[in-house]
């Protein structure tokens, strides 16, 4: 029995040199599954009184729920709970693992690399960490959108704290880098760096949440303003790492093991696209500025057709290069393979809100209707083949193996 409960859910344990860093986006994606459950709540249950989803909303919902719409409610629920304790696990986990991995070797070699920037992947899961916590309180705490400006310059704070912490990462890498060239183009030949804006797209999309959420125009105000900043950041970063990347790949073609990073645009996208949107609700209600709910849509819109045209590109590539059938169904394993499960989070969460801040406020679809639940199936698709790849890799990466020896494989 306990060869069973630790085979099914011990982890790896001690890895050392073994480790990367790029083991924190199992933590992310799990976090991302976190939310999105959350997203079905939020879009599907009315809360006319509150910006998003509430327990106390959710209450109400339950009060006079079909049998059918609870046991989805409860299940969505579920969902939150459980990728959020494992979101937290692996937190917990990564932050140990990586404590004894910066005493080693490899830790030195890998910051003298390019894949020195898998560093930033520290910030960005704490990042996420903070919307689950977010997510957390707005559903399971009654009363909590009672005191919620109150919280609003805590996370705030937090967030910022982790920005300059992700800057000083980034600026050290970079900066050594402009200042040394020690760069090697040569082996770039993968859109690996965008992480570092990816990590400066997180901590804006979570600093302007209170300009969408808060009644204080002060909040609202500094909240705009930060998020901004490292939007800036994102995009800078972003456009650069992107032309360096595509041109590496194309001079040398794709460093396969690094695969998943073609899809890399499409969370960066998703989390810009909603700090977008989060700005503009500021804007509208804190200094009355008119949005038209038409150039929402045309916003939703272009960015949901750029990620499938980046989804379209690198799944023509992954498929040429076998990544897939190697590296995720295969017995090939590399902790940048967890990569692939923002990417479906992404698609999911921001199909979402072209579904319903696109299409069904702006009277294109009618709520509740058979087309827009067919509408939905699409990305509902997306997030389950997010869960399963998840598993897959957990099974291969995560999971002490069989034939391991009680010295190298322990559980956690």
């Amino acid at each position: 029995m306990q060869q069973v409960a630790t085979r099914w859910f011990g982890l790896r344990r001690n890895l050392r040199e073994q480790y990367s860093p790029l083991f924190f986006l199992a933590a992310l994606g799990n976090g991302g599954m976190a939310i999105t459950f959350f997203i079905w709540l939020n879009f599907l249950i009315p809360h006319p009184k509150t910006p998003i989803v509430t327990f106390d909303a959710i209450a109400a919902f339950l009060s006079q729920a079909n049998t059918l719409a609870y046991a989805l409610t409860i299940g969505a629920m579920a969902g939150i709970v459980i990728f959020a304790l494992r979101h937290l696990r692996l937190v917990v986990w990564n932050l140990r693992e990586y404590a004894q991995y910066r005493r080693t070797t490899a830790y030195a070699a890998l910051r003298e690399t390019n894949g020195a920037v898998s560093l930033m992947s520290l910030p960005l899961t704490l990042a996420m960490t903070v919307n689950v916590f977010f997510v957390l309180g707005a559903v399971f705490v009654p009363g909590l959108w009672g005191v919620v400006e109150y919280l609003f310059p805590v996370s705030l704070s937090v967030l910022t704290i982790i920005g300059v912490a992700a800057l000083r990462v980034f600026l050290d890498l970079f900066g050594r880098a402009l200042a040394s060239g020690h760069f090697d183009c040569t082996r770039n030949n993968n859109l690996t760096q965008l992480q570092a804006a990816f990590t400066f797209a997180m901590v804006a999309v979570g600093l302007a949440a209170p300009a969408a959420m808060s009644g204080n125009r002060v909040t609202i105000a500094v909240s705009i303003l930060l998020s901004i900043f490292f939007l800036g950041a994102a995009a800078l970063v972003g456009l650069v790492m992107l032309v360096l990347g595509f041109r590496g790949m194309l001079a040398h073609g794709l460093a396969v093991e690094a695969g998943p990073s073609l899809w890399m645009p499409i969370p960066i996208l998703t989390l810009v696209g909603i700090a977008l949107i989060r700005i503009r609700h500021g804007l509208h209600h804190g200094f009355e500025v008119h949005i038209e709910p038409g150039s929402t849509f045309v916003l939703i819109g272009a960015i949901l057709a750029l990620q499938l045209l980046m989804g379209v590109i690198g799944y023509a590539v992954l498929r040429r290069v076998g990544y897939l059938r190697t590296y995720l169904w295969g017995e090939a394993r590399s902790p940048g393979s967890y990569g692939l499960i923002c990417p479906a989070v992404a698609l999911f969460v921001f199909g979402m809100f072209f579904v319903h801040p696109g299409l069904v406020q702006n009277g294109l679809i009618e709520k509740y209707s058979l087309v827009h639940y067919l509408v939905i199936v699409p990305f509902a698709v997306v997030q389950a083949l997010g869960i399963v790849a998840m598993l897959r890799l957990d099974e291969k990466l995560l999971r002490p193996q069989v034939e391991a020896t009680s010295s190298d494989m322990a559980t956690a």
